[in-house]
């Protein structure tokens, strides 16, 4: 496994979010304080002072972490409720299992599979997914398993997405669409039960649908961008992880418009990978905190 995951044995990232309160601050030190952890890093925000939300990221080391995450959880429990605080407590030596959707486009499904690979992303790939067999060589190359679960013509998707679902039940902790081409529907939101992260070819919901480098060149347009979002229901306005742009100009014709926004995509999904993998994006109605 990758030094950069091995290296954080015995580490704890504790994440909690709720209205902002007095006090917060020094209730969680002192709870990690008690349970023999030390802090190696804090992140927090404050919506408001005045009614606000609280969020916060904080690292400890904790020897023997893995034998008393039970106990740290329970003392969490009882402590946090009666605050109205949502939390969640993860080991960083266990790296999140992320499962790869694709289609027929491989620049952010092969980004994906390399930096993991380098050891730059702390997840494992139990599976990459696609409707597609055009990229079965290259995934097999990394050692990740392949399966090609073609899509039903038609708007009625449910038979490949329960085969997709079957895949993918308690193998998987996130889901990221690297580029696949098909619509999620909102049951297969609900039944599959872990975030599923998108990126988008343009600053959302600019250029939607087919040719969207086609539409930007025929608006001259001087930017392009990408966004990578949660993915809900409603398409394409889940809450926002990352974006970025790239200039161009009238002399970019559309394979280079292509070209600069692969480029983008790649860099702002694993960007929002990185950040998801390492439990610093917070969830807060459709808008997100990233520490």
């Amino acid at each position: 496994m990758p030094p950069s995951i091995t290296s954080l044995t015995d580490h704890a990232c504790l994440v909690v979010h709720g209205p902002d309160q007095p006090g917060l601050v020094s209730v969680i030190a002192a709870l990690i304080t008690r349970n023999k952890g030390n802090i190696i890093s804090l992140d927090q925000h404050s919506s408001d002072p005045e009614d606000g939300g609280f969020f916060q990221r904080i690292v400890f080391h904790r020897q023997n972490l893995v034998t008393v995450m039970d106990d740290i959880r329970a003392d969490l429990a009882e402590t946090l409720d009666p605050y109205d605080m949502a939390w969640s407590l993860s080991d960083r030596s266990q790296p999140k299992r992320m499962a790869i959707l694709a289609s027929k486009d491989d620049h952010c499904l092969l980004d994906l599979l390399w930096r993991q690979r380098r050891g730059d992303l702390p997840v494992t790939i139990p599976m990459v997914i696609s409707n597609h067999t055009g990229t079965v060589e290259d995934v097999r190359s990394f050692g990740v398993p392949f399966f090609h679960v073609p899509s039903q013509a038609g708007p009625d998707k449910s038979e490949s997405e329960a085969e997709i679902l079957r895949l993918l039940k308690g193998n998987v902790d996130f889901i990221v669409l690297a580029r696949y081409m098909q619509i999620i529907s909102s049951d297969f939101l609900e039944q599959v039960g872990v975030p599923v992260i998108n990126i988008h070819h343009s600053f959302l919901p600019a250029f939607i649908g087919a040719a969207p480098y086609r539409k930007a060149k025929e608006r001259g347009v001087k930017l392009v961008g990408a966004t990578a979002h949660y993915v809900t229901e409603n398409l394409d306005e889940g809450p926002i992880i990352e974006q970025d742009v790239v200039r161009v100009s009238h002399r970019d014709h559309v394979p280079d418009l292509k070209r600069l926004g692969a480029e983008v995509e790649r860099s702002v999904l694993s960007r929002a990978v990185l950040w998801h993998a390492q439990d610093k994006v917070i969830r807060t109605g459709n808008t997100t905190i990233v520490f």
